[in-house]
This record gives structure tokens, C-alpha cells and sequence, in this order.
């Protein structure tokens, strides 16, 4: 490679927008799980009586058990992702995420709605694959070595599963062409999304509900809890689409909604 070439190259990398988009990103992610995850793995491992009414499973959260390890995957695989997304700046610096005029508030909030429902689409097709085969077998198996989890489990992955998942959430602001801050918005959802939906709480004051059919952790937990159904992530109207809930989790949630 020849000096011109090679002084080419590093200046992609002192460009700002790698820095704002592909590395920032990643970083506001990270951040955000832990934000949200660690809070509620402190609860989960306190485990307050006063708060069994609102655990979806009843036995013990091993909070101790699964925690390092949890930290260790998330940080290694970001690292990894890191590493992946230096190798794609040449291509993603073509993209359409820009830092351009803000859009109108109500433009911001249709377009979070519908990453959240495309997301849900991709992500739901992508599970089930996951839970046949040597994927399976090989990648998806890792997260489900945790039967009953804690919020902190959210990003508990096998490298390949840490890396479809961080590529599914770039589809929608991708086909949008989402402002970066709107992209940063919506990363920090997708982490509430992970961390809540493995805290094994189902509180009635969860901001979630403020997002209709959103449901919580009682709908990911049936999925770790029966191995099989429940395979969308916000919301539950894909499995109920397809006829694919966990076993239990209709009856679990009818029981919650009649009152006492």
C-alpha cells in the first residue's frame, strides 16, 4: 500500500462522524443497558419480600451466579463489535444516518414507533430461527443456560447473537435515514427493551406501559422459563399472530388481569 493510500485510509478514521456515529453509538448502548440493567440487578439480588408479588417466577434470581459472567460477555462482545465496526466504516460512512436538521417531535416519534415494530418483525423471524439447529445448538444455547433471569442477563450472548441483534436495530433508522440523535434515542430503547425484559419483575409503574401491547419481563421471562415460544421482543402480538406464546404465559397473564 502506498503512502497516499495508507494517509487516505487513516483519515477516514479522523473523520467526526466515525466517531459520533458507529463508535458513540456503541458506547451510548453499552451505557444505556447498564444504566438500566444494574439498578434492577441490585433489586433481583436483594430480592425484597415486600416485591414477591410482582416476580413472574418465584424461585431465586442466582443473581450471583450469572453476574460476572454477564459483564464479561457484554464488554467482550462490544469489543468485538468495535472491532467490526472499524472494518465497516468505508461502507457505513455511505449511509443515511446524518446530523442534518432535527425533524419535527412527531416525525421523532413515528419513527421510534416504527423501528420498535420492524424491529419486533426482524427480531421475531430471527429468534425462531435460532431455536433450530446448530444455531441452536451453538450460538442461542448461551442465553438460555439462564433459566430465571435479572436484568443484567439482557445482553448475556454468544458473540454471533450480540452481533445479528446490534445489526437488526440499524435496519430501521437505515431505511429512514434517522437523524443521529434520533438513533441514539432509539439504542438506549432497545437497551430499556433488554434490561426490563429480563428483570423478572412485572411492576404496574413501568414506564414501558406507556407504549401500547407492551407487556414486560412476564413475556421474554416465559420465553427463558419454557425454552420455546414468546420469541418477539416489545411486544407479544407477533406470537399471538403466528400461535407461538410459551406454554403457560396466556394463562399466567389472564390470571393477572382478573381481580383479586
Amino acid at each position: 500500500m502506498s503512502t497516499d493510500l495508507l494517509n487516505q485510509w487513516i483519515n477516514l478514521y479522523r473523520e467526526p462522524m466515525f466517531w459520533l456515529y458507529p463508535m458513540a453509538t456503541l458506547g451510548i448502548s453499552i451505557g444505556a443497558f447498564l444504566l438500566f440493567a444494574l439498578p434492577l440487578t441490585l433489586l433481583a439480588w436483594i430480592d425484597p419480600p415486600a416485591l414477591q408479588r410482582f416476580k413472574v417466577q418465584p424461585g431465586p434470581f442466582h443473581v450471583e451466579r450469572w453476574f460476572w459472567g454477564s459483564l464479561g460477555r457484554l464488554f467482550g462482545n462490544a469489543l468485538l463489535m468495535a472491532a467490526l465496526l472499524v472494518l465497516a466504516w468505508p461502507v457505513l460512512r455511505y449511509t443515511t444516518i446524518h446530523t442534518g436538521a432535527l425533524p419535527a417531535w412527531w416525525v421523532i416519534g413515528l419513527q421510534l414507533l416504527f423501528f420498535i415494530f420492524l424491529d419486533d418483525f426482524l427480531y421475531y423471524g430471527m429468534h425462531r430461527a435460532m431455536h433450530k439447529g446448530w444455531l441452536l445448538r451453538q450460538v442461542h444455547s448461551v442465553h438460555h443456560r439462564i433459566r430465571q433471569t435479572s436484568a443484567i442477563n439482557g445482553n448475556y450472548f454468544h458473540p454471533l447473537e450480540f452481533i445479528f441483534t446490534g445489526t437488526l436495530v440499524l435496519v430501521g433508522p437505515l431505511l429512514v435515514g434517522a437523524h443521529l440523535y434520533v438513533l441514539w434515542i432509539w439504542v438506549a430503547l432497545r437497551q430499556f427493551e433488554a434490561a426490563d425484559g429480563h428483570c423478572g419483575y412485572v411492576f404496574p409503574w413501568n414506564p414501558g406501559h406507556l407504549l401500547p401491547l407492551y407487556e414486560g419481563a412476564g413475556f421474554h421471562d416465559f420465553h427463558h422459563l419454557q425454552y420455546q415460544g414468546n420469541f418477539a421482543g416489545f411486544l407479544p402480538w407477533l406470537d399471538g399472530v403466528f400461535g407461538t406464546y410459551a406454554r403457560g404465559y396466556r394463562e399466567w397473564r389472564a390470571a393477572r388481569k382478573t381481580p383479586h
